[in-house]
């Protein structure tokens, strides 16, 4: 995989039967960089980061909540946060994003 350029929106897919879809491109103790797809409506119930992290959103749309807050995120943006923050991730249209945890 390395020296390879990759399509981060090829990486993974959503058919029909598909509602999650989840590759690990790189990880080792303390981070990682993940390609996620969600299928409309879906969400990834709350959890918590162990690491502070980014998720940069390839397509599609989503929301993250955090408690009280929420965070739409379109194409193209990125949300940054600390790690032991407790969020839920929804998609609010069929998403890909990228997920990186420093």
């Amino acid at each position: 995989m390395f020296y390879n350029v990759l399509k981060a929106k090829d990486i993974v897919s959503l058919d029909d039967d598909k509602k999650f879809d989840k590759e690990v491109l790189m990880e080792n103790s303390n981070s990682s960089l993940s390609v996620l797809a969600l299928k409309k409506n879906e969400i990834i119930d709350t959890h918590t980061s162990t690491e502070d992290a980014a998720v940069y959103v390839i397509d599609g749309e989503i929301e993250i909540h955090f408690d009280a807050e929420k965070f739409k995120l379109d194409k193209g943006e990125i949300l940054l946060f600390k790690k032991d923050k407790e969020h839920k991730v929804l998609a609010l249209k069929d998403s890909k994003f990228l997920l990186i945890k420093i």
